[in-house]
């Protein structure tokens, strides 16, 4: 929960960005966050592995899909579409992490969390808002979908063996030499000395809560009760963006942002607390037998 704030309170900050260089500020962000974690990791005696073999692949798909992809989707999609557009498709993160979570955890899908991922992307959906779009900022709406609920399902394989430490810091350093390159090509070397000081501030902030902090914080949470109830959580982003914005003199909510404050509210509890299961069912294979009662007399 306290992740998906800090990603919703990005929303003001990224503002500052707009006009940066892309690339270069990512390539920033992300190199900047690896050795922030680095030094967190040590401190936190985390024990970081070397990858091997398909875990490359795995690492390489999250750089890739997570933190590049989503970044170029995100900014060349609001070219076609309004903002509102693009985050009512991530909003869809939660039924898609609840329906390939499981296969990738080899489990079968929660009938909880399935029921409840529709109420949450309900309630994103009226906080967030709707926006006009053409087929083009529809096909880069969906490429960010995909490349949020990539983010989650590729770390699957790979959290066990590494930790939420070493994936994130894995997949921190890939990204940030991907997006270096990139930089280095299309905006140029010199890019970097663009930024003002308002954004390298800006960047400082992403990098230190929204990056390393965050990553580390969402890994944990999707080790410990699976992909699919992780999933409901970043509901919580649209709630702290539009909390955030409220604070930073972006007016009252309209009615509509505050009944989908209470709808996202009411799918996280359904979806998130823990199901009672009945007496009966805590222990299939064991065969419960009545104990006779002791004789006064018996010797214990």
């Amino acid at each position: 929960m306290v992740g998906m704030t800090l990603v919703g309170s990005s929303v003001t900050v990224s503002r500052t960005l707009v006009d940066a260089p892309l690339f270069t500020t990512q390539a920033v962000r992300y190199t900047a966050a690896t050795a922030i974690l680095l030094v967190m990791a040590r401190l936190a005696g985390a024990r970081l592995l070397r990858p091997r073999g398909r875990e490359w692949l795995w690492l390489a798909g999250i750089a890739v899909s997570g933190l590049v992809l989503f970044n170029v989707a995100v900014v060349r999609g609001v070219a076609h579409a309004e903002p509102a557009v693009i985050a009512v498709a991530v909003a869809c993160v939660p039924l898609v992490l609840g329906v390939l979570g499981p296969v990738l955890e080899r489990r079968g899908p929660s009938r909880q969390v399935l029921l409840a991922a529709p109420v949450v992307m309900a309630g994103a959906v009226l906080v967030e808002g709707t926006g006009r779009t053409d087929a083009v900022g529809v096909a880069w709406a969906a490429l960010a979908l995909g490349c949020e609920a990539a983010f989650t399902l590729l770390a699957v394989p790979v959290l066990r063996r590494h930790s939420p430490w070493g994936v994130s810091v894995h997949a921190m350093w890939l990204a940030a030499v991907l997006l270096a390159v990139l930089g280095a090509v299309s905006e140029g070397p010199s890019a970097v000395g663009e930024l003002s000081g308002v954004q390298w501030a800006a960047v400082g902030y992403l990098a230190l809560m929204v990056t390393a902090v965050a990553f580390v914080l969402w890994y944990s949470t999707v080790r410990a009760v699976g992909s699919g109830r992780a999933g409901l959580l970043t509901g919580i982003a649209p709630l702290a963006a539009a909390a955030v914005g409220t604070v930073s003199g972006g007016g009252t909510p309209s009615a509509s942002v505050w009944l989908g404050i209470v709808v996202l509210i009411l799918g996280l509890v359904g979806g998130i607390r823990p199901r009672r299961v009945p007496a009966g069912e805590r222990h299939p294979h064991r065969t419960e037998y009545p104990v006779p009662p002791r004789r006064p007399d018996a010797k214990v």
